[in-house]
């Protein structure tokens, strides 16, 4: 990213849960050295849900393989459980493995991001601005709470490479026309009687 382009996360409140204290402090190092200053370290989902319950985050990164409750379980109570203020916080996997049933099952509970174990920095923190340019709205529905994901095609966020060749750019461009006036689409929109 081009220095105008810098993410501040000095002010952001990050929850980073890790059952494995040696992995906590690495993960707190490579978050700090990203210029993130408040964060809430738990070691296990249980402290996470007793701080969640207190305090309020901006985003969440947990470990998927922890022994009392799975990071799977710990999202699906953020998504469904968790206090209101909490629901759509974005939440980051991280986990050494990934086959695509467990990366489908992070999906299917509301995971914006599941990031591979050992873990490579500049990775995480592509996702974390990828995260803060996101414009996706979270959808709340009777099987489903989470980010939207009807988006397959639409691509990687404004600024942001996209990871397919053919995923669509996240910006249009200029505009090659003028703006039609409101009575120019109606005209163009309205139904017209046809002589058959």
């Amino acid at each position: 990213m081009q220095a105008k382009e810098k993410l501040n996360l000095a002010r952001v409140q990050i929850m980073l849960v890790d059952d494995n204290v040696q992995s906590l402090d690495i993960l707190a190092q490579i978050v700090s050295g990203f210029g993130a200053r408040n964060l809430f370290r738990c070691v296990s989902a249980a402290e996470a849900r007793d701080t969640l319950e207190r305090h309020t985050v901006d985003m969440i990164l947990f470990d998927a393989q922890m022994p009392e409750e799975s990071g799977y379980d710990f999202a699906h109570w953020v998504r469904w459980q968790a206090p209101e203020k909490i629901k759509f916080t974005p939440m980051i996997m991280l986990t050494g493995h990934t086959p695509q049933s467990q990366v489908t099952h992070a999906r299917d509970n509301g995971i914006n991001f599941v990031v591979t174990k050992p873990l490579v920095p500049r990775i995480l923190l592509e996702r974390i601005q990828w995260l803060a340019k996101d414009e996706r709205q979270y959808v709340q529905c009777e099987t489903y709470v989470g980010p939207d994901r009807r988006f397959k095609r639409l691509g990687p966020p404004y600024g942001v490479d996209g990871r397919r060749h053919d995923d669509l750019k996240g910006s249009v461009g200029m505009a090659r026309e003028a703006n039609m006036s409101q009575e120019e689409i109606d005209a163009l929109m309205m139904p017209a009687k046809v002589a058959l």
